[in-house]
């Protein structure tokens, strides 16, 4: 299968030729960083981890790879393959050259050890599956097996940072095969947009129906222009300047949905673990989507863009703790 899927772009540079894009936007490159990233805190995910910080749950990042030795990622990572032709295609060494894969981990999972950044998600295993190669490139089938893998791995999500413009059916299948094993498949919605919700621009995996479908806002909660609209996004998240884990332990501020889609899986993974406890047992992939989309704050832009809305962990229960003071207020009037 010769057809090719690249990390996310931030922008099209030329539409002659589609796969000639800017990667990502890096905003900044930082050499130390300490305080939780304002996306991380704009989710509300400090207010849950006095309750859990997803220890337990294990999320599968198909990406770049990972910087491996960063101070802040390697006590996260659990496993990991290499699925591409980098490193003479030695399925052990998952390595990042590119950037893009240490930064979306980053997001998910930064331990929180009092230096440098902290993710959604401090305590989840990560497990690192490289299907994109330095150039941030790689083919439809190199991300068929990592699915794949993923689902023999038994993780409990797949965070994909990662698109293309073709529908291809194998990877639908995969992506099938993994929501069927309770598996959430966390996808980027796209950055082709052109800042008008009344337009369509699909990228796949990420327009799937069975995939969690991300796009991006401002740190403002407003809509990103490059995001893209279509009637398959689900829930929107910070995806401008988000700072991040990087290269040669250092930090970055990128742009793009492919940031996004982390806070996402993350949040998830918070997700699962408090509603499982609250309910007693596994819940499965269709009713964690609605505790998740419970947990949403509507926005005054279309549903093409915002899907249902903005991802925060605590809306629940502070529509719980207003209801309680609208009820006690009553009852006191």
């Amino acid at each position: 299968m010769k057809s090719k899927v690249r990390i996310i772009p931030f922008q099209v540079v030329e539409q002659l030729n589609q796969f000639r894009i800017i990667p990502f936007q890096v905003v900044e490159q930082l050499n130390q960083f300490n305080e939780v990233p304002e996306g991380v805190a704009l989710i509300g995910a400090e207010q849950v981890w006095k309750q859990t910080k997803g220890r337990g749950i294990t999320i599968a990042v198909l990406d770049t790879g990972c910087d491996v030795t960063h101070p802040d990622l390697q006590e996260r990572i659990i496993g990991g393959k290499n699925f591409t032709q980098d490193d003479q295609q030695n399925p052990d060494i998952f390595q990042d050259y590119n950037g893009h894969g240490t930064h979306v981990a980053g997001t998910i999972a930064a331990a929180h050890n009092g230096t440098g950044v902290v993710g959604v998600a401090p305590e989840v295993g990560l497990l690192i599956l490289k299907v994109l190669d330095g150039n941030g490139s790689g083919q439809y089938e190199w991300i068929i097996q990592g699915i794949n893998y993923a689902i023999e791995q038994k993780v409990d999500i797949i965070s994909m940072s990662l698109g293309g413009p073709s529908d291809v059916p194998e990877l639908h299948e995969a992506i099938q095969d993994a929501v069927d094993q309770n598996i959430l498949v966390v996808c980027a919605a796209g950055n082709e947009g052109d800042g008008e919700g009344f337009t369509d621009e699909f990228a796949y995996p990420g327009s799937y129906n069975e995939v969690i479908s991300v796009g991006a806002v401002d740190l403002e909660k407003r809509s990103s222009v490059f995001s893209n609209s279509n009637n398959e996004v689900d829930v929107v998240a910070p995806g401008e300047k988000v700072v991040s884990t990087y290269l040669n332990g250092k930090y970055a501020a990128l742009s793009g949905t492919s940031m996004a889609t982390p806070h996402v899986a993350g949040a998830l993974a918070l997700i699962k673990v408090l509603s499982n406890e609250m309910f007693g047992r596994e819940l499965t992939e269709p009713e964690l989507y609605a505790q998740l989309i419970r947990r949403t704050l509507p926005l005054n832009e279309s549903p093409r863009e915002v899907g249902n809305g903005f991802v925060h962990l605590t809306v629940v229960e502070k529509l719980l703790r207003e209801i309680q003071r609208q009820m006690t207020s009553e009852v006191i009037g």
